[in-house]
């Protein structure tokens, strides 16, 4: 099993600035002043992994992709904890001649396979959707 480690540190306030285990600072503050709060670094983790997904996955489909966009919202339950019970994402897709098959599976693989993200939300009961709109570029 791999190890991670990061470590958050207080600052002030509500603030803490996070270490990643690459060693890259991140700014969090609850009161969302002074940089994302958990909540939100979490559904900014989520849209980045499907992201990275969908681009590889397209780049080696040798789509002509120039750029992908991934849209979230998020609904969360009223009580505490008040954690995301739903989660849409929307892809913007940009690029010459994609083609919607490919970009179908990417999102399909991501979601079903590769995005740890994904799949530990969903394993966790939150209702994660997708859907995508495709640009000529």
């Amino acid at each position: 099993m791999a190890e991670s480690k990061a470590s958050v540190t207080w600052q002030q306030d509500k603030a803490f600035m996070g270490v990643s285990p690459s060693g890259h600072n991140v700014q969090i503050d609850a009161d969302k002043e002074k940089g994302a709060s958990p909540m939100e670094l979490i559904l900014l983790g989520l849209g980045g992994c499907a992201s990275y997904d969908v681009v590889g996955i397209l780049q080696k489909t040798r789509q002509e992709v120039q750029d992908v966009r991934c849209e979230l919202t998020a609904q969360r339950a009223e009580t505490v904890p008040a954690v995301y019970t739903d989660i849409h994402m929307h892809f913007v897709v940009t690029g010459k001649d994609i083609a919607d098959k490919h970009v179908e599976r990417a999102i399909h693989l991501s979601a079903e396979k590769y995005c740890s993200a994904s799949r530990m939300l969903v394993q966790g009961g939150v209702n994660v959707t997708h859907d995508f709109e495709i640009i000529a570029g």
